[in-house]
């Protein structure tokens, strides 16, 4: 399952009935939210609004809006497939392979990451138009107002590429552009997103612009990287080409020095100028309030490059769950393993749609000794990108992370409050609500793991309730006869 382009993934999900083409008459102002919302609720299918009020450009949004469909987005049919190719990888590195069978294995391995590097094309379909000068015109797209206190209309599923203005290494990011005229957007880069730290270093550089590209409606495994928690200088396009098992076509822009998908629906070329600031906001976001004005860089548009008859690809979000739940959920599930190499006691994690990603992680752990839930609470605050997690319930091995109802019960049941409660500060997320200050706050680790005696636990640990299994398995036997 390899998707080129946007278009060929949705020929996929048209086949399966997974994709809902609306003829009727929309406007691009709020009606296409409160539809999506309601389908995303459901489950319901992706929705292609081809009529949308005063664009010929059709819209397509809830691409991503079931677990499956993300899963085969990113080439698979369960996303633990994915997983198991991750944690394979990483067997690989933890050391040299043995045995003649196992080296020929590794060698095998890497070969095939080198084989999905991203290639370089000439000519590319993202460029069959070409608008300069006065034909540039945001405002061409149908790009949504989703909430009714927004600032003005944003596009919410860009893929922004920038370059490290030291060591030139590519970044790919998802970060919401609130259009202000026809060629001019804010860019929000949040303070410890790395599209910010090129800006930093720019700025630290002494330059004045920094060139950008957005590309929007990109092969659907391509959009989902973009949004992956990756290391800073991690490639997002070599990752995309590793799930894929196929490089990633890219193109040079028309007139900025950066490659774009070349299967690009459209693409937006331009610069930040380092030092211009502008209000952006409210926004209708993730978190299911509206983040509050502030100053973010401006994004300049000089050049827009498209297919023939485009498609704009957007997503909405607020109250969870919403789209950004489903793949968020497939970025936890493919990164465990990378997890798990650094606290190899770790057994599972769930970050539930009610936590918004950043405020709520709950994780399982094999327990070895007095503090080790301190241990892990305090290691998940330490790791990149988890360093903004609000809340960490630790919870023992046995239980299922995934089973929000036990979980619930164990916190309940095992919490000694004055012990096991234990607060921290540190780095928030920019739209992190509950905190007094911005980015900077207090954390709270939840230790409701069974208690030692090394930790203050002075009686015996209770058995749990169970039926004994003789029981259970006659019952099984004899449950039709029951006649229910």
């Amino acid at each position: 399952m390899n998707f080129t382009d946007l278009r060929a993934f949705i020929s996929f999900l048209e086949e399966r009935n997974q994709l809902v083409r609306i003829k009727e008459h929309v406007t691009w102002d709020l009606e296409i939210t409160e539809i999506a919302d309601r389908q995303i609720r459901a489950g319901g299918p992706a929705l292609l609004f081809e009529n949308v009020d005063r664009h010929e450009t059709p819209v397509l949004i809830n691409l991503y809006g079931t677990a499956q469909r993300v899963a085969w987005s990113l080439g698979v049919n369960e996303i633990e497939e994915l997983s198991n190719r991750v944690r394979s990888l990483l067997d690989m590195t933890k050391g040299p392979p043995q045995g003649f069978i196992n080296k020929l294995n590794a060698l095998g391995n890497l070969a095939k990451i080198t084989r999905y590097q991203p290639k370089l094309i000439k000519k590319a379909p993202c460029q069959e138009v070409v608008l300069t000068g006065d034909e540039v015109d945001l405002f061409k797209f149908p790009i949504l107002r989703c909430w009714p206190l927004d600032g003005g209309r944003t596009i919410t599923f860009p893929l922004v590429i920038t370059k490290n203005p030291i060591t030139g290494s590519r970044n790919v990011g998802t970060y919401r552009m609130q259009v202000y005229d026809k060629r001019t957007t804010g860019m929000h880069w949040q303070t410890h997103k790395v599209g910010a730290e090129h800006y930093r270093r720019g700025a630290e550089s002494g330059l004045k612009r920094m060139d950008v590209a957005v590309a929007i409606g990109v092969d659907p495994t391509t959009v989902w990287t973009g949004s992956a928690p990756l290391p800073p200088e991690m490639d997002e396009m070599q990752i995309a080409g590793f799930i894929r098992e196929r490089g990633v076509d890219l193109v040079k822009c028309v007139s900025v020095d950066l490659e774009v998908p070349a299967h690009s629906e459209i693409v937006l070329e331009g610069y930040v100028e380092l030092g211009e600031l502008r209000n952006e906001g409210p926004f209708g976001d993730h978190t299911g309030y509206y983040s509050f004005v502030d100053e973010y860089p401006v994004f300049h548009v000089t050049t827009i490059t498209h297919r023939q008859d485009p498609i704009y690809l957007t997503v909405v979000v607020g109250k969870p769950p919403k789209e950004d739940y489903f793949m968020g959920k497939a970025s936890e599930r493919i990164f465990l393993p990378v997890l798990q190499m650094v606290l190899p006691e770790l057994i599972d994690i769930n970050l539930p749609a009610e936590g918004v990603f950043q405020n709520l992680m709950i994780a399982s752990i094999k327990k070895e000794y007095p503090g080790h839930a301190h241990k892990v609470m305090n290691a998940i605050w330490g790791l990149g990108g988890m360093a903004l997690t609000k809340t960490v319930v630790i919870v023992d091995h046995f239980v299922n992370v995934q089973n929000l109802s036990d979980v619930a019960w164990r916190v309940a049941t095992h919490l000694n409050p004055r012990k096991d409660l234990i607060f921290s500060t540190g780095p928030l997320d920019d739209l992190d609500v509950g905190s007094g200050a911005s980015k900077f706050g207090s954390k709270l680790g939840v230790d409701a793991t069974q208690k030692w005696k090394g930790e203050g636990y002075q009686k015996p640990w209770p058995n749990e309730v169970y039926m004994n299994e003789e029981i259970s398995n006659l019952v099984n036997e004899k449950w039709l006869k029951y006649g229910f």
